[in-house]
C-alpha cells in the first residue's frame, strides 16, 4: 500500500441560480484535477446552486435542481475512480440544511450537514438553514427517486461522520465550523482523521486576508494532519467579494495556496501529502495522543477505494510554501475590480460611466476600472478563453482582442466632467489629464442650463429666487440650491449612460458608477439621489485615508503622474460660487465639522467595538487625551453622534458597494441599525456630560499642546459661520435638518463650552478647528429637539 495522497482543492467563481453554469466549472475543477493527478477533489461552500441564493433556499426549486445537478456530476464519466464532494442545500425531514455530499464511482457515500452557522457580519444563515446538532450521529437519508433510479440505492448517511477509505480517513467541517470556538476539527484529528476538508464562502475585507491562512495552518499545527480549505472567489450575485485563497497545510505548514484575486472561473490547487508524516507527527506529540486514547468514537462511512497508489516512491510530496498577503492598496487595486468585472459581464452592459470631477473619491472609481482593463488584458494575453469571450461579448465585437489596458478602457469607460460656474479650472484640468491617462472617453459638459431651468420653474411658481449664502441668502437657499446641482448631475448621469453608446454606434447601454466613499456614507456627507446614486459602486466600503493610499500606490504601479496633483487637492465638493480670485470657497472637511481621520475612529468605534455615544466618549477621551480637553472630546463625539442620527435614513437608499471596510454602514445587510433616531441623544449625552463633570477640574493639558490664540480664534469663527454642509447637507440651524442633510460647525459655542482650538495640526491628527457645535438640532418645523 502507498503512503503520498495527491488531493485537489477547488476555487470556483459560481453565481446564485446559475445551475448550468455552476456545474460546467464544477466539472471543470474535476476533470482538471483529475489530470494533474488528484485522487480526491473537494470544492467550496454550496458551490452547486451558489451561496447567495439568499431566500431562494426557501425554494423547493432550489433544492430540486440541485438534486439534478449532483445526479449529472455524479453520473459524468470524469467522475470514475476519483473520490468527489459537491456543496449544496438538502432538505432531510422538512430542515433544510448546508450539507456536502460525498461520492464514489456513481455512489453516494455520505451527507454532511453544517453543524455551525454563520450569522456575522453579511452572513445569515441561521435565516435559510438549520445547524445539525447532533453529534457523533447519523440518519438514514431517503434519497429522491432520480437518484435511486440511477445508483441503485435508497437511503445514505446523514449526519455527523467521516469517511474512511482503505489508506487514510478523511472528515469535514464546513466554513464556519473552522472559526467556531469548538471546531469540529479537534474531535476528528483526536478520532484518527487524517485529513480535514473544509469548504468554505469567506468574503474580503482590508486586511483581513492572513485571518484564514493563519487558522487553517494553525488547525494542522495542533492537530496535526492536513486541512484542505476551498473557497468561492468573485461577486455571485451580492455586494460581497468571496477571495479565494484555496490552501491545502500540513502539521502547521503552508503546502500549497490559489490566488487571491484573479478572473478565473476554475483554479484547481493540488498538493501531494506523505500520510507517515502525518502519523510521525501526531505521535511525537504526547499529550495529544493521551488525549486521543479516550477519544470518542467517530461514525465511519467505508469507502472501498485507495487514494494513495502502491508505486509512489519516487513521487516527491509537496514542499512548504511562504506565501505573502497583499497590501491593503493591492487589495483596493484588484478586489474592486474583480468585483466590477464580474458585475459588468454577467448584468449583460457595454462598460461604466463615471461622472469625474478629479477628487480623490472619483478618481479612485475611475482608476479601478483601469485596474479591471490591466487584469482583463493580462489574462487574454495568458490565454484565458473565457475572460476573451467575454469581453468580445460585452463590447459587440468578435474580432476584438485587448492588446493595453489603455485602449481597452476607452471602449469600456465613458468620464464626464460635469462643471458648472462653481467648478475650479484646476479640477476641470485633473479630470482631463487623469482621463487622457487612464485611457478613458472622456466628456465635458456644463450643468448650468440645467439648473437655470429649474430655478426658473421655481421662480414662476412662487415669484422668488433662492440666493446663496454668500449673495445673502439663508442657510435654507443655499443648501436647495447646492442640492439641485448634485441631483441635476444624477439625472444628466443616466441619460448619458443609456445613450453614448448609441453614440459610439453600438449596442446596450452603461452602468453608472458611484463615488461615494465609506466615510461620507457613516457621516451622511451626500445627498440623496445625487451622484452618489448610481448603479454599483466599487468605493463604497473604502475609506477615504485607504482611498488616497490606494492612489499613491496606482500611480507609481500604473504610471498615472496626475494622481500626485489630485492626492495633494484639498477634498471640496465644488457646490458654492468661487471666491473672487478663483480660489476655493468650501472644503468637505469644513463642511463637515470633522476630518476624515476622525471619522475612521468613530467609525470602528461605533461598529466594529459596539460604542454608543457614552462608551465612545470614554475611549476617545482617553486616545486624545494629549491633543484635547474631556469637553472638546464630548463635543466632537456629540457632534457625530448627531450628524449619524439624523442622516441615517440615506444609508436605505446606498448604491450597492462591494464590502471592503469592516465599520461600513451599509443599511442593507451589514449594519443593522434605525434609520429613524432622537438626534439629541438626550439620555446618552447627559451621562457624558456628567462624566465630562468629573473629569475638566483635573484635566491637565500636555506641555506640548498648543492652546488657541485670539487669531486662531477669529479665524475658526469665521470659517465655522458657514452653516451647511456644503457637500449636499444641512445646517444645525436648517428648518430641513431632518430631512435631507447633516450638520456643521457652529458658529456659536454651547454654553461653558471651551473654545474652539488653532487650525495647527496635532501629531495625532486630529485636528481642533471644529470642537464646537450649534447648540441645539431643529427638526422640520425649527422646534429645538
Amino acid at each position: 500500500m502507498g503512503r503520498k495522497v495527491t488531493v485537489a482543492v477547488s476555487t470556483l467563481n459560481q453565481w446564485a441560480l446559475d445551475f448550468e453554469g455552476n456545474m460546467a466549472r464544477i466539472l471543470q475543477s474535476i476533470l482538471e484535477a483529475k489530470d494533474m493527478g488528484a485522487s480526491y477533489r473537494t470544492g467550496p461552500e454550496l458551490e452547486v446552486c451558489g451561496y447567495s441564493c439568499e431566500d431562494h433556499f426557501r425554494e423547493p426549486d432550489t433544492f430540486l435542481h440541485s438534486w439534478e445537478v449532483l445526479l449529472e456530476v455524479m453520473m459524468s464519466p470524469i467522475c470514475e475512480n476519483m473520490l468527489v464532494d459537491v456543496g449544496m442545500p438538502v432538505m432531510h425531514r422538512n430542515v433544510a440544511y448546508n450539507c456536502r455530499v460525498a461520492f464514489f464511482n456513481r455512489q453516494l457515500l455520505l451527507i454532511r450537514p453544517k453543524m455551525a452557522m454563520c450569522d456575522d457580519g453579511n452572513y445569515r444563515e441561521s435565516r435559510w438553514f438549520t445547524a445539525w446538532t447532533k453529534a457523533l450521529q447519523t440518519e438514514e437519508f431517503v434519497l429522491p427517486r432520480m437518484i435511486a433510479q440511477h445508483t441503485g440505492q435508497q437511503t445514505v448517511p446523514f449526519g455527523d461522520a467521516v469517511i474512511a477509505t482503505r489508506d487514510t480517513c478523511l472528515g469535514y467541517e464546513i466554513c464556519e465550523e473552522l472559526w467556531n470556538v469548538r471546531s469540529k476539527h479537534i474531535e476528528m484529528s483526536l478520532a484518527g482523521v487524517e485529513l480535514i476538508v473544509n469548504s468554505s464562502g469567506s468574503y474580503m475585507e482590508l486586511r483581513k486576508a492572513h485571518i484564514t491562512t493563519d487558522l487553517i495552518r494553525n488547525a494542522s499545527f495542533k492537530a496535526g494532519g492536513a486541512y484542505l480549505f476551498s473557497n468561492l472567489r468573485g461577486c455571485d450575485g451580492q455586494r460581497v467579494y468571496f477571495h479565494g485563497c484555496s490552501a491545502i497545510a500540513l502539521n502547521g505548514e503552508l503546502l500549497a495556496r490559489g490566488q487571491q484575486f484573479a478572473l478565473q472561473d476554475v483554479e484547481v490547487t493540488l498538493a501531494t501529502i506523505d500520510l507517515e508524516e502525518i502519523r510521525a507527527y501526531r505521535v511525537s506529540l504526547r499529550s495529544r495522543c493521551s488525549a486521543a486514547a479516550g477519544a470518542a468514537n467517530y461514525p465511519r462511512v467505508h469507502c472501498d477505494f485507495e487514494m494513495s497508489s502502491h508505486s509512489d516512491i519516487f513521487k516527491t510530496s509537496t514542499p512548504p510554501l511562504n506565501w505573502p498577503n497583499h497590501t491593503p492598496e493591492e487589495e483596493i487595486a484588484l478586489g474592486p475590480a474583480c468585483w466590477l468585472w464580474d458585475y459588468l459581464r454577467r448584468s449583460g452592459q457595454g462598460g461604466f460611466f463615471l461622472p469625474l470631477s478629479g477628487g480623490v473619491d472619483s478618481s479612485s472609481s475611475a482608476t479601478i476600472v483601469h485596474s479591471m482593463c490591466r487584469l482583463i488584458v493580462q489574462a487574454v494575453q495568458l490565454g484565458d478563453a473565457q475572460v476573451l469571450h467575454d469581453i468580445r461579448k460585452i463590447l459587440a465585437d468578435t474580432d476584438y482582442t485587448p492588446d493595453n489596458a489603455a485602449g481597452l478602457c476607452n471602449r469600456l469607460l465613458v468620464t464626464c466632467f460635469m462643471g458648472s460656474v462653481n467648478s475650479s479650472k484646476e479640477t476641470r484640468r485633473r479630470a482631463a489629464q487623469l482621463a487622457n491617462q487612464l485611457g478613458s472617453y472622456h466628456i465635458e459638459i456644463s450643468i448650468d442650463l440645467a439648473v437655470n431651468a429649474l430655478l426658473g420653474i421655481f421662480n414662476a411658481v412662487t415669484g422668488l429666487t433662492p440666493r446663496f449664502r454668500t449673495q445673502g441668502g439663508c442657510a435654507r437657499q443655499n443648501l436647495a440650491l447646492q442640492n439641485i446641482q448634485s441631483r441635476i448631475r444624477m439625472v444628466l448621469a443616466y441619460i448619458f449612460a443609456q445613450l453614448m453608446l448609441w453614440v459610439r454606434n453600438r449596442p446596450g447601454g452603461l452602468l453608472v458608477l458611484g463615488s461615494a466613499n465609506v466615510d461620507e456614507s457613516l457621516r451622511g456627507y451626500l445627498t440623496k439621489y445625487d451622484c452618489s446614486s448610481a448603479d454599483i459602486n466599487p468605493i463604497g466600503g473604502i475609506s477615504k485615508t485607504d482611498l488616497r493610499r490606494f492612489l499613491a500606490y496606482a500611480k507609481e504601479k500604473f504610471n498615472l503622474p496626475v494622481l500626485e496633483q489630485i492626492i495633494e487637492a484639498p477634498p471640496t465638493a465644488e457646490l458654492e460660487p468661487l471666491q473672487e480670485n478663483g480660489e476655493l470657497q468650501q472644503t468637505d472637511e469644513q463642511d463637515m465639522g470633522m476630518t476624515y481621520a476622525e471619522l475612521s475612529e468613530y467609525g470602528r468605534l461605533r461598529k466594529q467595538s459596539f460604542c454608543g455615544p457614552y462608551s465612545m466618549f470614554c475611549r476617545l477621551v482617553a486616545t486624545w487625551k494629549g491633543d484635547l480637553s474631556p469637553k472638546e472630546v464630548a463635543d466632537k463625539v456629540k457632534h457625530f453622534f448627531r450628524c449619524y442620527a439624523i442622516n441615517r435614513h440615506k444609508m436605505t437608499v446606498l448604491t450597492p458597494s462591494v464590502h471592503m471596510e469592516g465599520y461600513s454602514p451599509d443599511d442593507n445587510r451589514f449594519d443593522h441599525r434605525p434609520f429613524l433616531y432622537r438626534p439629541n441623544w438626550s439620555w446618552q449625552f447627559k451621562a457624558i456630560d456628567d462624566e465630562v463633570e468629573k473629569l475638566q477640574p483635573i484635566y491637565t493639558p500636555s506641555s506640548a499642546q498648543m492652546r488657541p490664540s485670539s487669531e486662531d480664534l477669529l479665524i475658526s469663527t469665521q470659517r465655522s459661520s458657514h452653516l451647511d454642509d456644503s457637500k449636499h447637507s444641512s445646517p444645525l440651524s436648517s428648518a430641513s435638518a431632518s430631512i435631507d442633510v447633516g450638520i456643521s460647525t457652529a458658529a456659536v459655542p454651547l454654553p461653558g463650552a471651551a473654545a474652539p482650538g488653532g487650525l495647527s495640526k496635532k501629531p495625532s491628527g486630529y485636528s481642533k478647528v471644529h470642537v464646537n457645535v450649534l447648540g441645539k438640532i431643529k427638526d422640520r418645523t425649527g422646534i429645538p429637539v
